[in-house]
């Protein structure tokens, strides 16, 4: 699905940094505004105005001398429903313009965070990044994440020719972690222009769709009658609400819905609604009803599904009676504040601070901290926070009642009717889990094992094994097999359907073993072959066998003699290694002994193709160094040079055969043994 975002400009005035460049004002430029993120989304951002919010600090890019900045940036926000890698590109309009990003895991954080100095604040957020290219560069242009990349982080380039040596525009696709928070910052550094670009999340294995299906959740009538409030499941596009109520009914049909309001929209979602009536309802009960709207949809989620039509939620007018404490929003794991919605709202001056209004029992103490409203511009609030002093992590059925509090009294609603103290409710809290899991390497020879176990303690009943290359597993316990080497990463999500926890382990598999060894190729007579072992990995023994009846024990031998012969003779070198585990390998080498390494220039030559005499060279110059062959034919003209003395004279010049008849040679050298220069000549017959 396209996504076209258009810009929205606020009636603020513009206001300018230190740097002349606008402070940015424009919905989804500022983290605090960002564009809330369905996955099946392609984002097109038209244009990109110009401005800036602050300097951004890198991990591990801010020391290279480039600043670091969200200039002209447009910022993202989405949640992770499934762990796993995220791939996404950045196609800009104008091919060759440069578009920078960072991704940041804001779960449980101040939005603000994202501009921190403190080390430990940037390394805590830190996801992914990719600074590389500069506008017009070899790697300008799209961007994003792969999951073929090696890094994660891809500095700035900020000196030196713009060439294929940038890094790369792509970045490793980074695994992101079930039920955290994350902002994506994309910036137009090349921002001479406003020209946009194309977002797509495409290929990774992480969902950062809410599958959740849109419903409406609480409703609570005004004192009056004449106001509904409507609590939504999850945050809903405000732009999909009509303004003029007609997504909604009230049944029975007393009443007609005339306006809808978003309550807390951020300018792109919204978590309630307040619809206001013709006139007020009189006492009895009701249902609010979702339906087709003249805006031709009912409220949408970001992914544009819809709440039902029909879905309805009921509720009571009773004005002379006080709301009831009856309706508390379900506990989740480890809760550490509890939710209360009324039917009526009440009057936030009549809350308690201290939360002395509500006390809690059950078969551990709990200690309130404080209490709260979400309190509109009347005062007024439908909702209640009650803030403890520590989360409950102990499980059982806790009982919370609603009492006369320090203020004098329980809560009020907006009739001004104070609810009866003594009303209870109770709730039940599951045990909180963890993800901590036993590991145990099995080393092989061919391949190891890595062997996975969790305890299922305390109810767990849903196990995720997610692996540094992206495989899943679902089971209790897990073998991993592997035929590769090095360190591996597991992170293990688990749940009771209740609590959820998160673990991770890294494992060296170092058992790798690799024989090699360096030695001569060929040897002349009564040289010494010298061995010397290059083999990898724990080794802790060494077995030579050398083929001349001798055999060694050390890691590099004692040097070789061989016999000599009236003929070349090759010997096979045969190392085996092995390791602790034990694992053993075994490699070889030949050896060529020559019978003969006296340099010497034929007389004669027959280059006939019998494979006798065929050509003209310094035989045997194994050990002659800085050698140059030159050949004469009886005018003294040079028929012949080579400086490699395996490179022959066939009698041929350009493809053609020499007429039979001696030719002069010249022969310089160096021995290699003692250095000592030799500068030879003399003459060969060629027969034909």
């Amino acid at each position: 699905m396209l996504f076209k975002v258009a810009p929205i400009l606020l009636l603020f005035a513009i206001v300018f940094n230190v740097n002349g460049v606008a402070q940015c004002t424009e919905l989804g430029q500022t983290p605090q505004t960002a564009f809330p993120v369905c996955g099946s989304n392609v984002f097109e951002q038209d244009t990109v105005p110009q401005c800036y919010n602050g300097n951004i600090t890198v991990q591990g890019c801010s020391g290279d001398g480039a600043l670091y900045q969200d200039r002209n940036p447009y910022w993202y926000k989405f949640t992770c429903f499934k762990a796993g890698t995220l791939v996404f590109t950045i196609s800009p309009n104008v091919p060759n313009d440069d578009y920078d990003w960072i991704i940041f895991d804001v779960t449980g954080r101040s939005l603000d965070v994202v501009f921190s100095t403190d080390p430990t604040v940037v390394s805590s957020v830190f996801v992914a990044c990719n600074w590389s290219a500069t506008s017009g560069s070899a790697t300008s242009g799209r961007t994003g994440t792969s999951l073929s990349a090696p890094n994660l982080s891809e500095c700035a380039t900020i000196t030196g020719p713009i060439d294929n040596t940038d890094p790369p525009p792509l970045s490793k696709a980074p695994t992101l972690k079930l039920g955290h928070q994350y902002l994506l910052m994309i910036s137009h550094f090349s921002g001479d222009d406003q020209s946009g670009y194309a977002l797509a999340f495409t290929g990774g294995t992480a969902s950062i769709t809410d599958t959740t299906p849109p419903r409406l959740v609480a409703a609570a009538p005004s004192c009056s009658g004449k106001k509904i409030s409507v609590k939504l499941n999850k945050r809903m596009r405000c732009s999909s609400l009509a303004a003029d109520g007609s997504d909604f009914a009230i049944s029975p049909n007393v009443a007609k819905v005339i306006s809808a309001t978003a309550a807390n929209c951020t300018g792109f979602d919204m978590d309630s609604v307040v619809l206001t009536l013709d006139n007020g309802l009189p006492d009895g009960n009701y249902q609010v009803v979702a339906k087709f709207g003249n805006d031709d949809n009912t409220l949408q989620d970001i992914c544009f599904k819809m709440v039902p039509q029909g879905d309805s939620l009921p509720f009571s007018i009773a004005s002379s009676k006080p709301v009831a404490f009856d309706s508390m929003v379900p506990v989740t794991c480890a809760p550490d504040t509890l939710m209360f919605v009324f039917q009526k709202k009440v009057k936030c001056s009549a809350i308690a601070p201290d939360g002395s209004d509500f006390a809690i029992t059950g078969p551990h103490p709990v200690t309130i901290q404080k209490a709260f409203g979400n309190c509109d511009e009347d005062g007024l609030s439908n909702i209640i926070y009650v803030k403890l002093a520590r989360p409950i992590y102990l499980a059982g059925t806790y009982k919370i009642t609603l009492v006369t509090g320090n203020d004098g009294n329980t809560d009020v609603d907006e009739c001004g009717l104070e609810t009866p103290p003594n009303q209870s409710i109770n709730f039940t809290v599951n045990d909180t889990v963890s993800a901590a899991f036993n590991a145990q390497l099995m080393l092989g020879c061919k391949q190891d094992s890595i062997v996975l176990l969790h305890n299922g303690n305390n109810g767990v009943n849903a196990w995720q094994w997610l692996f540094d290359d992206s495989t899943i597993y679902t089971t209790q316990a897990v073998t991993r097999r592997y035929k590769d080497y090095g360190t591996k990463t597991v992170t293990l999500s688990v749940s009771n359907g209740f609590c959820s926890d998160e673990s991770t382990q890294s494992f060296v598999l170092d058992n790798q073993l690799t024989a090699r060894f360096t030695a001569p190729v060929t040897l002349c007579p009564e040289d010494k072959a010298i061995f010397v072992d290059s083999s990898s990995g724990k080794i802790i023994s060494w077995s030579w066998y050398f083929g001349n009846g001798s055999t060694s024990t050390d890691e590099n031998p004692a040097a070789q003699l061989y016999p000599t012969s009236t003929r070349d003779r090759t010997y096979s070198v045969q190392l085996v290694v092995s390791n602790d585990i034990p694992c053993r390998d075994t490699t070889y080498k030949q050896v060529k002994i020559l019978y003969n390494c006296y340099i010497a220039v034929p007389t004669a030559f027959t280059p006939n193709g019998d494979g006798l005499n065929d050509y003209l060279y310094p035989m045997n110059a194994y050990k002659a160094v800085n050698l140059e062959f030159r050949v004469y034919n009886r005018w003294g003209q040079q028929v012949f040079e080579t400086k490699d003395w395996t490179r022959k004279w066939d009698g041929n010049i350009n493809g053609n055969p020499q007429a039979p008849g001696v030719f002069a040679w010249y022969l310089s050298y160096t021995n290699s043994d003692n250095g000592q220069k030799y500068f030879l000549k003399g003459t060969t017959v060629l027969i034909r």
